[in-house]
């Protein structure tokens, strides 16, 4: 059965190493401070709409999705993608287990971060869309008051220190 387990981690990893939807890697760039607030303004809806709202995190055209990014929904509870609008086919599926090429547990650390006040920023190394060498990816991840949901944007940034990052949340 752990064989099993391994094996599902490895092609699930696979899977997600695929590029995002080519249909957002045309788009302007979205800056750190717009993750921000389009993930603040996200935690506001969901915690007002409930579990009812969830559909709305699944629609690749609508208003979660904006220029090279996109909101997801997770539930740290059971590690899962409550919602995703680019990649349905990982919601209700436990993502403890995937880690980036450097080794980061990083849905591990989606949650970790979520517990603070404010929320907090999480860097991996994740392949920009179209490509297969892994770049660097911030995320801004977000408890829902109220729920058992997260939400989370990331942009892909060379060059501004998580530490900088961090500062824009006080």
């Amino acid at each position: 059965m752990k064989a099993l387990n391994s094996i599902a981690c490895v092609f699930l990893s696979i899977f997600l190493l695929q590029a995002d939807a080519p249909s957002i890697a045309a788009e302007p760039t979205a800056t750190p401070r717009e993750v921000m607030e389009k993930v603040r303004e996200a935690a506001a809806f969901l915690q007002s709409a409930g579990a009812a709202g969830l559909s709305q995190f699944m629609d690749s055209n609508g208003r979660w999705v904006w220029k090279d990014t996109y909101v997801w929904v997770l539930k740290c509870d059971d590690m899962t993608d409550a919602a995703h609008p680019l990649k349905p086919i990982l919601v209700g599926k436990n993502l403890a287990g995937i880690k980036d090429v450097r080794g980061n547990y990083f849905f591990v650390q989606f949650c970790e971060s979520a517990k603070k006040p404010a929320g907090g920023w999480v860097e991996y190394w994740w392949p920009k869309v179209g490509e297969t060498v892994p770049s660097r990816k911030i995320a801004y991840v977000l408890a829902v008051p109220g729920t058992p949901y997260q939400v989370a944007a990331g942009i892909y940034d060379e060059g501004i220190p998580l530490e900088e990052l961090e500062e824009m949340l006080k």
